[in-house]
């Protein structure tokens, strides 16, 4: 129990707000709806800045880090590309937003990608020489940047479509 006291309490404050929001994100976009390209790339700018940071502070930018996070993200990117290509999205670009569907993948996605974020964490806040084991980094690294590139790749595809969208003819 005194180890779960221990999670709890030395986790910053903004961790719960993040996780609070992250679940609020998941749970609405269980609903179709409409929304702006503005407001989805609140997600992918989060999970980026967030696996950027731990790149900096954690393991600092050199050749193999930034290789190891690039190429996670560009694997992730494929995935959430494909992802959202199954969905039928519909941009109006008069009203300057896209209809979407009901997206089901997010909230997992996004429950799971806050976990291992979070675990990778507490691991190298609890025992800080793992994070110069190998295993370990690669791991973190790859991982970080798989699932921020999912992010990506979901708000590019959506980008895409907005691009491909006719559009609103010029009023004379």
């Amino acid at each position: 129990m005194e180890i779960l006291q221990q999670f709890l309490t030395q986790t910053p404050i903004w961790v719960w707000f993040l996780f609070v929001y992250l679940i609020l994100k998941g749970i609405k976009a269980r609903r179709p709806g409409d929304t702006t390209l503005l407001k989805m790339a609140i997600i992918p700018v989060i999970f980026t800045a967030w696996g950027l940071s731990d790149l900096i502070t954690l393991y600092g930018i050199a050749a193999d880090t930034s290789l190891l996070w690039l190429v996670g993200n560009a694997a992730g990117s494929v995935i959430g590309w494909l992802i959202v290509s199954r969905y039928a999205i519909v941009a109006d670009r008069v009203a300057g937003v896209m209809h979407r569907p009901a997206d089901y993948t997010l909230l997992p996605l996004l429950l799971l990608t806050f976990a291992i974020k979070y675990g990778f964490g507490v691991i190298g806040a609890t025992s800080p020489a793992l994070l110069s084991a190998l295993g370990f980094r690669i791991a973190d690294l790859v991982l970080s940047g798989l699932f921020t590139g999912i992010f990506i790749g979901k708000f590019l595809r959506y980008v895409w479509v907005w691009n491909a969208a006719a559009t609103p003819a010029a009023k004379t």
